[in-house]
């Protein structure tokens, strides 16, 4: 085994787990889940069936990931945020194969308590604020903030708000990396 897991948790069949991951108390991967490598998977996370986790992702503790997630690589899930799967559940109503899909694209962090409704795909670098409930597909490099979540900003790779000369251009003020911001996008330019 490659990777570390407390014994107080489970890890159920036909799951693959890259190397140097650590997977800490009460925890279950259910079945058929891919997580990446150099993760850090916190205390009482539930990662539901076929869940897909990049390389260097980070889920801090009590968070849900439900089926249909997939994290691409280096993305921050903050203490007790959620996923959901099903835009209109009932307990008794079966809407297993009803699963929306929403991606978290690399480099995002998505804030403590904050909620992702599903379906909706969250951009690379984007930065979602503690407590914030996302209802929309979320632009790369965007910081959201609210319920329901509203566009206040930008973040660069670095997560600092990135402010704007009157060319467009900003300057992360701790990379020191350029981003222009054209037709409402932004993209890293140096």
């Amino acid at each position: 085994m490659d990777y570390y897991k407390h014994e107080s948790s489970y890890v159920d069949d036909d799951c693959i787990i890259g190397k140097g991951t650590k997977i800490w108390h009460f925890t279950h991967v259910m079945p058929h889940c891919k997580i990446g490598e150099n993760c850090n998977i916190g205390q009482n996370v539930v990662i539901s069936p076929d869940v897909v986790l990049g390389n260097n992702v980070k889920v801090q503790n009590n968070v849900s990931i439900y089926t249909g997630v997939v994290c691409e690589d280096d993305v921050f899930l903050g203490p007790s945020m959620v996923f959901t799967n099903v835009t209109n559940p009932r307990s008794a109503v079966n809407r297993k194969n009803e699963y929306k899909k929403t991606i978290v694209k690399k480099g995002a962090s998505i804030g403590a308590n904050a909620t992702i409704v599903c379906g909706h795909d969250i951009g690379k670098y984007a930065f979602i604020g503690a407590g914030a409930v996302v209802t929309k597909d979320v632009p790369d490099y965007a910081l959201m903030v609210g319920n329901p979540a509203r566009q206040a900003g930008w973040m660069s790779e670095y997560g600092h708000r990135l402010s704007f000369d009157d060319k467009g251009v900003a300057v992360c003020p701790e990379s020191g990396e350029k981003y222009e911001l054209k037709g409402n996008k932004v993209q890293k330019i140096s």
